[in-house]
This record gives C-alpha cells, sequence and structure tokens, in this order.
C-alpha cells in the first residue's frame, strides 16, 4: 500500500490512498456501499463503526458512528453526490459548518480481476488536511481502513459470501 500527492492544483489540500486489491470490482464496490458489508472493516485498526441509515444514491445520506478504541463516538455524515456502480464513489465527508470537512472521489479501476482502489480526499484548504493529518492521523487511518476492506473482501471472495 501506499500514498501519493497529486501534482494538481489541490496537491496541497488533498490526501490520496491507493491499493491493489485481489478481489473483483463489483465485490469491493460492494463492500463499500452496503451496511451489513461497512460495519466488517471501515474505520481505523481497533475502531467499530455503526450506520443509523445509508442511502447510495445522488443527493442520498450516509449517517455513523465510529467508535475509538478508547471509547470516544464520532458521528459522522456523507452525502452522496456521484454513484457509478461500481466504478466510482463521489461525496462530502461531514457539512459546512465542519472545518475539516472534504469532498472525496473513491474509483474502484477493474485489473484483470482485481481492484485499484483510489481514495481521494479535497479539503477547503490546506490548513484544514494539515489539522487532520497532525491532529487525527488521516494519512494512517486511510491506510489502515483501506487495508481492513482488503482482507475483508478477500475473505468474501474466498468464502463466496455476499
Amino acid at each position: 500500500m501506499h500514498t501519493m500527492t497529486s501534482t494538481s492544483t489541490t496537491a496541497d489540500r488533498e490526501i490520496v490512498t491507493t491499493r491493489l486489491i485481489d478481489a473483483p470490482r463489483a465485490l469491493v464496490f460492494e463492500a463499500w456501499t452496503d451496511p451489513k458489508h461497512v460495519a466488517h472493516w471501515f474505520g481505523p485498526d481497533g475502531f467499530v463503526t455503526t450506520t443509523h441509515s445509508m442511502e447510495v444514491r445522488p443527493g442520498g445520506i450516509w449517517r455513523f458512528t465510529m467508535r475509538g478504541p478508547d471509547g470516544t463516538d464520532w458521528p459522522n455524515v456523507v452525502t452522496y453526490e456521484q454513484v457509478v456502480a461500481p466504478e466510482r464513489l463521489v461525496y462530502l465527508h461531514g457539512d459546512d459548518k465542519e472545518p475539516d470537512m472534504f469532498h472525496n472521489t473513491v474509483t474502484f479501476d477493474d485489473q484483470d480481476g482485481k481492484t485499484a482502489l483510489t481514495m481521494r480526499a479535497v479539503f477547503k484548504t490546506a490548513v484544514a488536511k494539515d489539522f487532520v493529518v497532525r491532529e487525527r492521523g488521516a494519512v494512517e487511518g486511510g491506510k489502515q481502513t483501506i487495508a481492513r476492506l482488503d482482507r475483508y473482501v478477500r475473505e468474501m471472495a474466498r468464502s463466496g459470501t455476499n
């Protein structure tokens, strides 16, 4: 797994995480968009995610709480802007009242039956991005989250469960 920085005009405001997952992209997309799967992998190591509601469609909202290893609850809201199954999700994570709100684009590219996953989070400002990197461990948290997804979907693929 590796993280890379884009050279685009948003480079100072974005976090990009990529990983090649040994599972078909339809399965990876399903794991990302079905609450029965999300509960098994979403969030950094030691976090538990509880979905309160999830409507994966443009304008739909996903409300969830991530509970950290220390027992802290982190309420979250995602508003979907674009859903192109099984290729891409674009959503706003948080709202305009939150200083660390960001747009996230997740792409699922087929590579000979595997999935090249790219997660690109773009923040309003470089200061906001730097805050979540420094204070919330966003880079490492993103890597851990995608690693958990990788393990989960490979187990789904092996067991044939969806």
